[in-house]
């Protein structure tokens, strides 16, 4: 088992920056591969961006690409979702999930965290 928590979320205005972070404990970390998805009301969770266990690799959604940087620490057991120039349609919960591939398929990530609520206001 793997135990997701979520942190950072907020309001924020257009244009400011937002980083969330997810704590992981249980399970080594490092077997897993890690992501953030969001779920906006009404609409259904979408994937934001993956990184590979070792951080080397990374995937974005091109909605955020450009805009979020996902990292890890792997000594702190920590993923990281720095997210800047945010618009109003990033409004949405943001969860961290992890996988044992690095993946953009929700159906693929086993664990979830509780989720964080980010506001962004125009």
């Amino acid at each position: 088992q793997v135990q997701l928590v979520e942190s950072g979320g907020g309001l924020v205005q257009a244009g400011g920056s937002l980083r969330l972070s997810c704590a992981a404990s249980g399970r080594i970390f490092t077997l897993y591969a890690m992501g953030w998805f969001r779920q906006a009301p009404g609409k259904e969770r979408e994937f934001v961006a993956a990184i590979s266990m070792s951080g080397v690799n990374t995937r974005y959604a091109d909605s955020v690409k450009g805009r979020f940087t996902i990292s890890r620490d792997n000594a702190k057991n920590t993923v990281y979702l720095q997210m800047n120039s945010l618009k109003p349609e990033d409004t949405a919960v943001y969860y961290c999930a992890a996988s044992r591939q690095l993946t953009v398929t929700t159906t693929m990530y086993d664990y979830w965290g509780q989720g964080a609520q980010v506001t962004v206001s125009s």
